[in-house]
């Protein structure tokens, strides 16, 4: 706790002087233009990677980035809900990250025996692991890790579509839909290319918006990285 503490002092002193404006600013209300939804993973640091600004991000975090489909899980839709119709976000990003302990513990479910909460949870990533076990059940170690990770993101985008306040949203071309994952130990970023199909370099793809309901990205898992 006096670490926090600490870096409250800091943060008071050294930093909201030199932006008082700026924060004072933020009580006007928000107006985020990304809905950034990524893994509670404490490595991950939305803010710190992509260096935004409060405001910038309206970010919802739980295990696994996981979106569950219309009528399965009120918090998060509500939250997609929130983002779209309220704050009027024209994207939405759906980011995993290397080394998941969730898509870890998920592929290894003996290793969950006293978490059935988690389990439950988990359940939102079923397809993740019907198109592993019928597709890639020859990966192992490291690389079937890295491979449940993209897949996830890819089914996660899927669920999304679901959800009616983005599908209609999604087929007017008014919303953007990004697949991303984050390699923390190196610092990469990748991002689903739907043209290429597979995961590129974030500053390589080409970026248009995922438009899944007829070619929803899960039915093209086949891809590389």
């Amino acid at each position: 706790m006096h670490r926090l503490i600490e870096g409250l002092h800091r943060f008071r002193e050294s930093v909201f002087p030199d932006r008082k404006a700026f924060f004072e600013s933020l009580a006007q209300g928000q107006n985020p233009d990304f809905l950034f939804i990524t893994c509670c993973d404490s490595r991950v640091q939305p803010d710190v990677v992509l260096q935004s600004n409060p405001g910038d991000l309206f970010i919802l975090r739980n295990i696994g980035n996981l979106v569950p489909p219309h009528g399965a899980d009120n918090s998060v839709e509500a939250a997609v809900e929130y983002s779209i119709r309220i704050l009027g976000v024209k994207h939405i990003i759906i980011c995993g990250h290397s080394y998941c302990g969730a898509m870890e513990a998920f592929l290894n479910p003996q290793n969950l025996s006293m978490l059935p909460s988690v389990v439950k949870w988990l359940q939102y990533a079923d397809s993740t692991r019907q198109i592993m076990a019928e597709n890639y059940g020859h990966l192992e170690g490291k690389e079937r890790l890295d491979k449940a990770i993209e897949i996830n993101v890819l089914v996660q985008l899927e669920h999304l579509t679901t959800l009616p306040s983005v599908a209609p949203r999604l087929m007017r071309g008014e919303l953007d839909l990004h697949g991303w994952v984050y390699r923390f130990e190196s610092g990469d970023l990748s991002a689903y290319d739907p043209d290429a199909n597979c995961f590129v370099d974030v500053e390589k793809a080409h970026l248009p918006s995922i438009r899944p309901v007829h070619s929803t990205p899960s039915t093209r898992q086949e891809g590389g990285r």
